[in-house]
């Protein structure tokens, strides 16, 4: 056993600060918004956000929750806009058709961090 498996897309989970992440880009990411952070250049750093993925069907039944996306951050730049962001390497059909989700229900742009 290994101390860092891979995953099927050959992503090595990586620590930094305590904190583990899904993969050696998105632990990279993390301590390039570390600088960001305590250089003012951005502020309110939060790491998964979730965002609920709920359809509201019509003629008044009740909601459902589909499911969720989390991305891998969100943050706000020095100008106050809100930034939801995602390290990929791999763009899969799911996280397709859940961004589309997202950037509709949310009326957000997600961010893609290619590695």
């Amino acid at each position: 056993m290994s101390l860092n498996p891979r995953n099927k897309y050959k992503a090595i989970r990586t620590t930094i600060d305590g904190i583990t992440f899904a993969s050696k880009a998105e632990a990279r990411r993390y301590a390039e918004l570390q600088i960001l952070l305590k250089s003012g250049e951005i502020t309110d750093l939060k790491l998964q956000p979730k965002y609920p993925l709920v359809f509201i069907p019509s003629k008044g039944r009740d909601s459902v929750n589909v499911g969720s996306y989390i991305a891998d951050f969100w943050y706000r730049k020095r100008n106050k806009e809100a930034v939801t962001e995602d390290v990929k390497g791999m763009l899969t059909p799911v996280y397709r058709l859940k961004k589309k989700m997202v950037e509709a229900i949310y009326s957000i742009k997600i961010v893609e961090v290619r590695r």
